[in-house]
Formats: C-alpha cells, sequence, structure tokens
C-alpha cells in the first residue's frame, strides 16, 4: 500500500535547529513516513527509537552523490539500514556531471554502478530530477538519456511533479512511459502569478493530483512524499494542510 511521507527538507531550518523535534511534527500534522535529507549527525539509534516512538517509516533518504560513491557509500548503507531505510535517492546532480549530452552519458554509467551495488546490498536506488534534467541536447533531454541509458532494475525514479511540470513537462505522460520504475512521487502543487512559477499546497495550483494519485497508485508508487519550499504561510500549517489534502485525495481514488 502506497503511503504519505513528508520530505524534511521542506522545514530543514528547524530540522537543522532540532532534527528529532522536527520529525515529531510530522507524525502530529498526520504523516506516515519522514524522507530524509540529512541526518544532522544524528546517531542511528537515536533516530531509529524516535522514529518508533511516533509510528513513522522511512520514505527514503536523499543522499549526495558524494556519499554514494566507494567507501562513503559503505558508511551510508550502514546507516540506513540501522534506521530500516532501503531507499536511497540522489536528489540532484552537480553541474559537471550535466553540462553536455557525454556528461549524462558517463553519468548514467555511474548511476548504474551505484545502482547495482545498492541493488546488492538490498536498497532501491533512485534518481530525483528537478527541471534542468529537461534540457535539450539534440533531439533527446538530459532526463531521456538519464533514464534510456540506465537499468530499469537498478536506477528507479522519484519524479519530482512540480519540477516536471515547471519544465513544461506532464508528469503524468511520464509516469505512463516509466510504469513501474516509478517508485515514489515528490507531491507539491505549482501556481503561476504574474507568470512566475511558484510552489503552493496540494490542490491550490493547476497540478492534476488526482489522475496523478490514482495512475501512481496503479503502476505501484510506493511513496506519495510531500515537498514544499515556498510558502505563503506558516510552513507547519502548510504541511497540515498537504497532508489532509492528499489523504483526502487517496481515499477519493480508493487508494487507502
Amino acid at each position: 500500500m502506497s503511503k504519505i511521507g513528508l520530505q524534511l527538507f521542506s522545514v530543514w531550518r528547524d530540522a537543522e535547529k532540532d532534527f528529532l523535534g522536527t520529525i515529531q511534527k510530522a507524525a502530529e500534522l498526520g504523516y506516515e513516513a519522514v524522507q530524509f535529507a540529512g541526518f544532522y549527525d544524528t546517531p542511528a539509534n537515536k533516530l531509529q527509537s524516535v522514529l518508533k516512538e511516533n509510528g513513522l517509516y522511512a520514505a527514503g533518504a536523499h543522499v549526495g552523490i558524494e556519499k554514494l560513491l566507494d567507501d562513503e557509500l559503505k558508511r551510508t548503507f550502514e546507516y540506513n539500514s540501522a534506521i530500516d531505510n532501503n531507499l536511497l535517492v540522489c536528489p540532484a546532480l552537480p553541474k559537471e556531471m550535466r553540462q553536455t549530452a557525454e556528461d549524462y552519458k558517463k553519468t548514467a554509467e555511474i548511476l548504474n554502478q551505484i545502482g547495482e551495488t545498492c541493488k546488492e546490498a538490498g536498497f532501491t536506488f533512485g534518481y530525483h530530477n528537478h527541471a534542468f534534467e529537461f534540457e535539450q541536447f539534440g533531439s533527446e533531454t538530459g532526463f531521456d538519456l538519464l533514464f534510456g541509458l540506465t537499468d530499469p532494475d537498478l536506477v528507479k525514479m522519484e519524479l519530482d511533479c512540480y519540477w516536471a511540470a515547471f519544465a513544461d513537462q506532464d508528469p503524468l505522460e511520464i509516469i505512463q512511459k516509466y510504469k513501474n520504475r516509478v517508485v515514489s512521487l515528490h507531491i507539491k502543487d505549482m501556481k503561476i502569478v504574474n507568470g512566475t512559477k511558484t510552489g503552493i499546497e496540494v490542490g491550490r495550483g493547476q497540478l492534476d493530483f488526482a489522475s496523478l494519485i490514482k495512475l501512481g497508485d496503479k503502476v505501484g508508487v510506493e511513496w506519495f512524499t510531500v515537498e514544499q519550499e515556498e510558502f505563503e504561510r506558516d510552513p507547519y500549517q502548510s504541511l497540515s494542510i498537504n497532508a489532509d489534502t492528499l489523504k483526502q485525495l487517496m481515499s477519493e481514488a480508493g487508494v487507502r
């Protein structure tokens, strides 16, 4: 069954100050899981204890490319095993890995290698998009190259619906194309004010989340993870709205 998670980068300033307290707030808002964007030097056993106390799952961890290579990857495995997290997601690429089509081809090879090592260790490895991956290189985009040149069994997709739409792509079409390769969706809505695209709570923008949830569930998406970075009100009020709206949409779609 799909679950609702919160990417803690949404409240990264609070997480920096009080990581474990911020996790507890996520549970109080009604989230079933949290996705990590750093662990702030927190001992794994302490984090695991807080997750259990609050009835929370780990909905994955965003791990920079530098911590997905060589000995750093082994340490990443050890920590995430200790908190019962089996989804590792590369959240973005540094500029030097995405300037040309050749860069993307080399990066795809690296992602395949990471994915193979992850699979052997019992982890799922995925890549999270922003908008830059949709830059065109001849007849293909960086996104096309990344997912066309990586093994579907080794490199999964965490589709950020907002950033796909921001780049004038249809997230529904992407899910339809890649189907069960999509293991997680990043959920944040988008509105356009005076020609400027900005983030907004789920259901208050222009993305068709009712259809996205239905299709996501159909292809086996495991996590519907809220991530909001731009706020017009208190962030926790926005995150509460997101949780409530997402639960309602999932219920209406027969997901829950």
